[in-house]
């Protein structure tokens, strides 16, 4: 009876604490500290939330009244606790790729033969800028990647935590005390 108790309690906080680090995401910040923006201009929407792929790699299991989560994807690591990351040649091929795909929206005046001077153009020339800088790091080197926790511990949590428990020791009272009525 005790280790279906653990083992209902376990789970159900891993339910409670998978929903809410799923929520995350759409607060955009982990709990009520919000994500650093990113520093690109014209992006699509949060950097966490673009695809999705992300938020739908986290896992959780529960064994032995220890819960895990976890990611198939490395970055998702890096993302959540912040730090640096090494510079590969296929980041430098997707910088330039991006590079490329940001400055051939900008719009030429004909007569001028260079680009037209509107907040479209100077939009899309800073963000190849900053592809073009991202491009011509050397591989090896180091980027500072900022943190956008999703995932861990924050007093929300123990607060979550405290509700499953509260809910669970009532079911168990009631079990208890209809086996003891005669």
């Amino acid at each position: 009876m005790f280790k279906d108790f653990v083992n209902n309690l376990t789970e159900d906080v891993r339910i409670q604490l998978s929903q809410e680090f799923d929520r995350n995401f759409e607060r955009k910040g982990f709990f009520n500290k919000k994500w650093p923006e990113t520093k690109l201009k014209n992006s699509r929407g949060s950097l966490m939330l673009r695809t999705g792929r992300g938020r739908r790699s986290i896992k959780s299991k529960a064994a032995n009244g220890q819960i895990h989560w976890s990611s198939n994807l490395p970055y998702m690591g890096i993302h959540n606790e912040g730090g640096e990351i090494m510079v590969t040649a296929k980041m430098k091929r997707f910088f330039w790729a991006m590079y490329y795909k940001a400055s051939g929206g900008v719009l030429y005046n004909v007569k001028r033969k260079a680009p037209a001077l509107t907040k479209r153009n100077e939009k899309l020339s800073d963000e190849a800028a900053k592809w073009k800088a991202l491009a011509l790091k050397k591989v090896g080197s180091t980027m500072t990647m900022q943190q956008r926790q999703f995932i861990g511990w924050h007093p929300q949590v123990d607060v979550h935590i405290r509700k499953v428990i509260d809910v669970n020791l009532q079911e168990l009272n009631q079990k208890i005390n209809q086996k003891l009525k005669p």
